[in-house]
């Protein structure tokens, strides 16, 4: 038995939408589920998803104020005034600033762009970052991926004489600044027919009204915006990111291409995972750990060497911050280990001074994903006497919610269900700590502490090969709304199990069903290969994906899971030397068992320190999940009690046997009659003298001799004294099978036939076949 590390929620689409999908859409059975799972079951709908293009952008000046912040960034272009453009930290930030700048530019404007610093101005806008603008003679200033919280800076711009245009996507409050205009996807006086852009899908609404079209060669910008602010990929979304990935991948921007030199990804295999997972980082490094400025300039040069130097000193950032969180994410985690130990907290709330501000989000995006529970993760400034972190959340537990909960600690938050940011003062962090852990045991179930996974795609492997899966870019892309399909397939057999990697510790299986065959690679699951078996029947979950390697193209499937209800049966029998099979035993949870007292006599000395526990004394025991069978049990009965009493996951069968029995066999009728009457005849037959010269006569076994002298015994046919074996004339009739010794040694010829030399499938459907527990822990959820 295999457990799986997340409760599987299994959603199946309805077969009757995907049959009409591929009718309709001439789509492959994985396109259709896939397309069906997500809502998509009506063709023509499908058809107009998968078929986006231009004609899905929406009117930009029906977006509230679109009209008043043209009118005013052409006067002040026709007049010669200087512009800033005032963007945030991140990828989305920045690209924001790439794209209106770049627009700005294309109208003649003169125009230049400020980034607060994380660290100098905090977040949003900055009254004396404004001021500093101001006296650089700029006279407008357009935000972009921020200001529609900046209150109390638009009013201190308005004091200077700015004038100030906001564009954003974040979440309006109960107030709006007062600007010239503020342009937002929700402005509440809006009817824009899409509000889940990203900030740099604003800044692109804006430059297309002013352009008067859309500069569709800026989605380069635009798709990296938007799959890096986790924005829903739907409509207009959907096509920033499929037509700027296009763009991308025969993009002639040398910013572009030295970033994809830097991540060393050749720019046409560029994807929307490639976005987030590295040009995004990247984009985000120097803001996290400085001045963001420098990802602009990388995005906006024209000289290939000088973006070349800029894309590797983005990469040695990029480098310095995943060192910074791995440190960081170690330090938590001992803190973790020191201060709780096995008693996992609802929340965690750790601070320590020193911790980079600029980083400790992801930290908390790691304890939460480790532990599955909500965390806070907090920078400690001993002279200011604050902590100022970043939290992650769980479902079922919205952070914003149970945060304003405690409003009078914390002076500064902000976020949403799943993430927020705050400031408090030193002293508060533990009282936040533990009321939030209060307000968590309150809502929090037992289930909802569970990781699950969602998975909505099952196939067989039949429906994979390398032109389905290769076709699967029509799809594309995934993210949110439309989230990357996690694959399940199950009930397959696994042929060859093999540890891989320079320390083995990946995992390389062949899969098999009905004829199909799949490659499986789990990375850093090669300790599952312990626990697997030949022939085996699992189930796993995952991400399809073509291997290639020297030309050949071949399916395989990224293992995120596994799960097996099966009872693993480990053959060790025949392997006579206990030290070649020992050391595979796990260490903990495992019971080591006898049937005869002279089997632990013989194992002891090869288990020095380990309680090898005889059969008859075994109790139920929770804690024991794996079982050692020594040797051979007298009854089938004995070992059936022992295996439901317990339950293992893992059989380790090794049945030692001292005197096997399987291969003698019991004596024929023929012979034991002819013995019997060869003792009548004799009178006496002294056993210790006569036995070895008969033995050789008739070519038995010495032990055949004693063996049905001592059936004859029990069933009175005969008669033994001092040795000698004496018929007794007068005997009445019997059957051979009343004596307890013919009994006994018919069962152990049974039991090793069963046991000890049945083939190994033979053995482990035996296993099988004992009956579970009632209660049997359920990792399936089925919708």
């Amino acid at each position: 038995m295999i457990k799986s590390t997340k409760q599987w929620n299994i959603h199946r689409p309805d077969e009757t939408a995907v049959s009409l999908l591929m009718d309709e859409l001439g789509l492959p059975s994985m396109h259709a589920k896939i397309l069906a799972a997500r809502g998509l079951t009506d063709p023509a709908e499908a058809r107009a998803f998968l078929q986006t293009d231009a004609h899905t952008l929406h009117d930009p000046f029906t977006m509230h104020d679109m009209d008043k912040a043209v009118s005013r960034i052409r006067q002040a272009i026709e007049t010669g005034e200087h512009i800033v453009v005032y963007g945030d930290y991140d990828a989305d930030g920045v690209t924001s600033v790439s794209v209106l700048t770049t627009a700005l530019e294309r109208l003649g404007a003169d125009v230049s762009f400020a980034i607060p610093n994380r660290f100098e101005h905090g977040y949003g806008p900055n009254s004396t970052l404004f001021q500093e603008i101001a006296d650089l003679g700029a006279s407008l200033i357009i935000t972009v991926d921020n200001g529609v919280s900046g209150i109390e800076q638009a009013a201190f711009a308005q004091s200077i004489g700015l004038d100030l245009i906001i564009t954003d996507h974040h979440e309006i409050g109960d107030e709006l600044p007062k600007a010239t205009a503020v342009i937002h996807p929700r402005h509440p006086e809006g009817k824009y027919p899409f509000g889940e852009l990203a900030g740099v899908g604003v800044a692109f609404k804006l430059a297309t009204a002013l352009l008067g079209e859309a500069p569709l060669d800026l989605l380069e910008y635009v798709a990296i915006g938007t799959v890096a602010d986790l924005v829903p990929l739907l409509d207009e979304n959907r096509f920033f990111v499929k037509e700027g990935i296009r763009r991308l991948r025969m993009s002639s921007r040398p910013g572009i291409q030295a970033l994809a030199k830097a991540g060393g990804t050749e720019l046409r295999q560029f994807t929307e995972e490639t976005l987030g997972f590295m040009v995004g980082p990247r984009l985000n490094a120097p803001g996290r750990l400085g001045d963001a400025d420098t990802a602009v300039d990388l995005l906006k040069a024209d000289d290939p060497s000088t973006a070349a130097g800029i894309a590797a000193e983005l990469d040695r950032l990029n480098k310095e911050r995943q060192a910074l969180v791995n440190t960081i994410t170690e330090e938590a985690l001992t803190m973790i280990e020191t201060d709780y130990g096995n008693d996992v907290p609802y929340v965690f709330v750790l601070a320590k001074e020193g911790w980079n501000p600029g980083v400790i989000g992801i930290v908390s995006s790691r304890i939460t994903e480790k532990f599955h529970r909500p965390s806070i993760i907090l920078s400690i400034d001993p002279a200011a006497g604050t902590a100022k972190g970043s939290a992650r959340s769980i479902d079922g537990f919205d952070l914003y919610k149970e945060l304003a909960e405690n409003r009078k600690l914390l002076p500064h938050f902000g976020g949403h269900q799943m993430a927020a940011g705050m400031t408090l003062a030193l002293s508060d962090v533990d009282e936040l700590r533990d009321r939030l852990n209060r307000q968590a045991a309150a809502v929090l179930s037992d289930e909802q502490l569970i990781a699950s996974v969602d998975i909505d795609v099952p196939l067989s492997i039949g429906e994979i090969d390398v032109d389905v899966l290769e076709s699967l870019e029509q799809l594309r892309p995934f993210g949110m709304a439309f989230p990357k399909p996690v694959y399940l397939i199950e009930n397959t057999t696994v042929g060859s199990i093999r540890k891989i990697g320079a320390a083995k510790n990946h995992l390389k299986l062949d899969l098999e069903d009905g004829g199909h065959k799949l490659d499986a690679i789990g990375f850093s699951q090669g300790f599952l290969a312990d626990e697997m078996t030949h022939g085996m029947s699992l189930s796993v979950t995952g991400d399809l994906q073509v291997n290639e390697w020297n030309n050949f193209k071949k399916p395989q499937i990224l293992l995120d899971d596994i799960k097996s209800d099966e009872r693993q049966v480990f053959d060790l029998r025949g392997i006579r030397d206990p030290k070649r099979w020992i050391g595979t035993i796990p260490k903990e949870r495992v019971l080591f068992v006898a049937f005869q007292p002279a089997s632990r006599t013989y194992f002891n000395p090869f288990l020095p320190g380990v309680d090898i526990r005889m059969a008859d004394s075994c109790s139920a025991d929770p804690d024991i999940e794996h079982l050692v069978l020594l040797d051979i049990p007298e009854q089938e009965k004995q070992l059936q009690e022992l295996i439901t009493l317990y339950q293992p996951g893992r059989i380790y069968a090794h049945f030692h046997a001292t005197e096997s029995r399987y291969f003698d066999g019991i004596p024929s009728r023929q012979e034991f009659g002819w013995y019997f009457t060869f003792l009548k005849k004799r009178g006496t037959f002294q056993l210790e003298q006569q036995a070895e010269q008969l033995a050789k006569h008739k070519g038995w076994k010495i032990d055949t001799i004693y063996f049905m002298s001592k059936v004859f015994f029990e069933l009175g046919f005969v008669k033994i004294e001092n040795g000698a074996v004496i018929a007794e004339p007068a005997a009445g009739k019997r059957d051979l099978t009343e004596a307890p010794s013919y009994q006994e040694r018919q069962q152990q010829i049974e039991m090793e036939e069963r046991l000890l030399y049945a083939p190994y499938q033979e053995l482990k459907q035996w296993f099988q076949q004992v009956p579970r527990a009632q209660a049997v822990e359920e990792e399936t959820v089925w919708t």
